[in-house]
């Protein structure tokens, strides 16, 4: 399997991830706070490259791979994600310029839940959601544990790992995952676009 056809099973895990999700609100009524960017805001979120091949391809097809590239280049690793665009001056409110590419992480958090050590299911999100949603998290906590779908963490990386387990073990900054991504399919592109045609049989 080559690059683009891994960036192309990605996109097919994605899809199917975002149905489960959008059933999961809709049953739970659970989402996150319009206009909050809290967690998109924070440097330390890692992510893995494989998760953000989608992104790189459609970056390249695009023409924007070597503007991504200065971007992420000034700003350093340490710095929150490029898709994330703040409106506020503490960077706590704002939203994802590119919320059809946004990785794994960014779909799983607030969406997906985990197992604890007594085997029962957790949803993963933040504490602005605990506090602010109280009743409607309580609700789906325990409803996750009887009736519910939810999607699971662990399960959606499982595919991922399937697909690529290096690119997928492999977390880092999510800054760095996308520039290795962009690197990557730009490395791609080249060797398969620069290769010279197979001459005819002479004999």
């Amino acid at each position: 399997m080559n690059l683009q056809e891994k960036s192309q099973e990605v996109r097919s895990i994605f899809d199917e991830l975002d149905m489960e999700i959008r059933a999961f609100i809709g049953a739970s009524n659970l989402s996150c706070i319009p206009g909050c960017g809290f967690c998109c805001s924070n440097p330390k979120v890692s992510a893995s490259i494989l998760e953000f091949l989608p992104l790189a391809f459609d970056l390249y097809e695009k023409g924007k791979a070597d503007k991504a590239l200065e971007i992420l280049e000034m700003q350093g690793d340490n710095h929150y994600c490029i898709l994330y665009k703040s409106m506020s001056k503490d960077n706590s409110l704002g939203f994802c310029s590119d919320y059809t590419n946004r990785g794994m992480i960014c779909r799983l958090f607030g969406s997906s839940a985990r197992k604890n050590r007594e085997g029962k299911k957790e949803i993963i999100t933040c504490k602005k959601i605990k506090e602010q949603k109280k009743e409607l998290f309580e609700i789906a906590a325990e409803a996750v544990n009887e009736d519910m779908d939810v999607p699971s963490s662990s399960g959606a990386y499982s595919k991922l790992y399937n697909i690529d387990f290096q690119l997928t073990a492999d977390q880092m900054p999510i800054n760095e995952a996308i520039k290795k991504a962009i690197e990557a399919v730009m490395t791609f592109k080249f060797y398969t676009e620069n290769q010279e045609p197979e001459l005819p049989e002479s004999f």
